[in-house]
């Protein structure tokens, strides 16, 4: 039996080692790296999944991002993903329990809006994902337009228009 316990109770090189069975040890010049560049993972949104010897086997980290608008203001949001899963044991719902844990913190925190890249259908079907507010958003890297999802935790209206990317520290 599996167990969902917070991210930052794995040590890290468990995580990039799942990290690296999933998505391949070139996966850091993709755009969704890019975006988050810097930036450190968000503990209390940020999940794994660990099997009965105490493994990791799943791991979905949350990342301060922003949408940064021509005037250089920005507008913050939560970058999901990556959603990783051990290749032998995907599509077992190991995601769907994390993605779940994930979207449930964001809604009792009521945190920033939610982005991420994915696909359009699953992420949309389970969570509400969608790509109707981002038509205006660009990308430091290659995407397609329609793989680029918001979720609104608490009702507020997304959108705008600019360029992902990592969230600027504000002196308070």
């Amino acid at each position: 039996m599996s167990s969902l316990v917070p991210l930052n109770l794995v040590p890290e090189h468990a995580i990039e080692r799942l990290l690296d069975a999933a998505f391949g040890t070139d996966r850091h010049g993709r755009t969704a790296y890019l975006i988050r560049d810097g930036m450190p993972w968000l503990p209390a949104l940020s999940f794994g999944m660990v099997d009965e010897e105490g493994t990791l086997i799943g791991s979905l980290q949350s990342w301060p991002v922003a949408l940064t608008h021509g005037d250089g203001t920005q507008t913050p949001l939560i970058m999901v993903g990556p959603v990783a899963v051990a290749p032998s044991i995907q599509r077992t719902g190991h995601g769907q329990t994390m993605m779940d844990a994930a979207v449930a913190a964001a809604r009792a925190h009521a945190t920033e809006p939610l982005m991420m890249i994915g696909d359009p259908e699953y992420y949309g079907r389970f969570w509400g994902f969608s790509a109707e507010c981002t038509g205006e958003w660009d990308a430091p890297g290659p995407f397609e337009p329609r793989r680029l999802l918001a979720l609104s935790v608490d009702g507020r209206t997304i959108g705008g228009k600019g360029m992902l990317s990592p969230r600027i520290a504000v002196a308070g």
